[in-house]
């Protein structure tokens, strides 16, 4: 299933085998290199701990100025094989990063413009929405589209969808039917609908299939050699492959495979390593997939997400929260740094990536566990540390 924020965790139940929450906690392997500024052997005290009450599974790679600092990997990936430097995990929303650089790409290219109207690539919605939603609406969710996994009947209809065709017809065909929920730039809110059919026009723009297009020219180019969009049985079979193991009323976890799409969409659920999120951010920041301006352009902050509650990250209550919607990350002063990136969260799967341009650091913490109320702790404090 692509992913939404937190909220969709509670939109499904739970299938398939019971795990004790012991039974899924593992050795940690890993490395630790090189001094930094930062407290890094206090952060690999805290994810071990977090590991040893079976309160995260995953891996984890920091990064500071290209080298790798820290590299850990606790539990199991599934009942085959524990969590290691090679297991693959599903994305949640960080997938949107792709489909963001693809349509940079193409406006870098003279191919979209991002004041261009939905019914200048896709056809079939209603005259109101298809010239009045702009591609900056779409990928700054201010469209007025919603969450595809809350629309009446989708899930259960997509879940027995047996090809990437279906899934990316399917899904465009649903949304067509949606109403918006607010005039375009009128609001916010978070869209997977919109996410999708920017991959549509992806799809549209190029002559390839998305899913084609992004393996061409954003994955091969940014030296990402494992990470693809696996179809629900490789996940299955594939031992490289995290299971999701979402947190059950019982205080067990179960393996929640059956309750994601058949393969990942434009909005989530592509399979990565740490490593190859690392190569990403070195080929986004270092201009390989993007020249300098639309780097900057993609990167750079264009509207103000709506307040969350609570203190601002690392801040204190009171404190001024400063964040905005890019064209695909979120950026964030903590601080007194930039902090650019994205996460995502479904049942059995949280995933964060960061990059801090202002002091040269990059996190990635993969997990094939959900966590109650966001991110797993070890996110926060990897982010407390660093900005310290």
């Amino acid at each position: 299933m692509t992913t939404t924020r937190r909220s969709v965790l509670g939109v499904l139940g739970a299938s398939g085998a019971m795990f004790a929450t012991g039974a899924l906690a593992g050795a940690a392997s890993g490395t630790a290199l090189g001094p930094t500024s930062v407290d890094v052997r206090a952060f690999d005290r805290f994810v071990g701990e977090q590991a040893a009450m079976d309160a995260f599974s995953g891996s984890l790679l920091l990064v500071h100025r290209g080298r790798p600092v820290l590299a850990r990997s606790y539990g199991r990936a599934n009942d085959a094989a524990p969590n290691g430097p090679d297991t693959l995990f599903a994305m949640a929303s960080v997938t949107k990063l792709f489909t963001a650089v693809a349509i940079a790409q193409l406006a870098q290219a003279g191919k979209i413009a991002y004041t261009s109207t939905l019914d200048t690539f896709l056809s079939g919605f209603p005259a109101e929405i298809a010239g009045t939603v702009q591609v900056h609406h779409l990928l700054t969710h201010t469209s007025g589209f919603g969450d595809t996994f809350t629309m009446p009947g989708y899930l259960a209809e997509a879940l027995a969808w047996t090809d990437a065709d279906q899934v990316m017809t399917g899904t465009t065909d649903y949304i067509r039917r949606t109403a918006l929920e607010f005039a375009p730039g009128a609001g916010s809110r978070y869209s997977n609908a919109a996410y999708h059919l920017l991959g549509a026009i992806v799809a549209q723009v190029s002559g390839k299939s998305y899913y084609d297009y992004v393996r061409a020219h954003v994955f091969r180019p940014a030296g990402m050699t494992t990470t693809d969009f696996y179809t629900r049985p490789q996940w299955h079979t594939d031992p490289r492959i995290a299971h999701p193991y979402a947190k059950q009323p019982s205080g067990g976890r179960a393996d929640t495979i059956d309750q994601r799409l058949y393969i990942g969409t434009p909005a989530g659920d592509a399979f990565t390593t740490c490593a190859d999120l690392a190569r990403f951010a070195a080929a986004l920041r270092g201009s390989k997939l993007l020249d300098r301006a639309f780097t900057g352009i993609t990167l750079s902050g264009k509207v103000p997400p709506p307040p969350q509650p609570g203190p601002p990250p690392g801040g204190t209550p009171g404190a001024p929260h400063v964040a905005f919607q890019c064209y695909g990350p979120v950026t964030l002063l903590v601080g007194g740094q930039w902090v650019t990136g994205h996460g995502g969260g479904a049942p059995g799967t949280s995933t964060d990536f960061q990059m801090y341009p202002d002091t040269d650091w990059v996190t990635v913490i993969l997990s094939n566990y959900d966590y109650d109320g966001g991110p797993p702790p070890v996110v926060k404090k990897a982010r407390d540390l660093i900005t310290a």
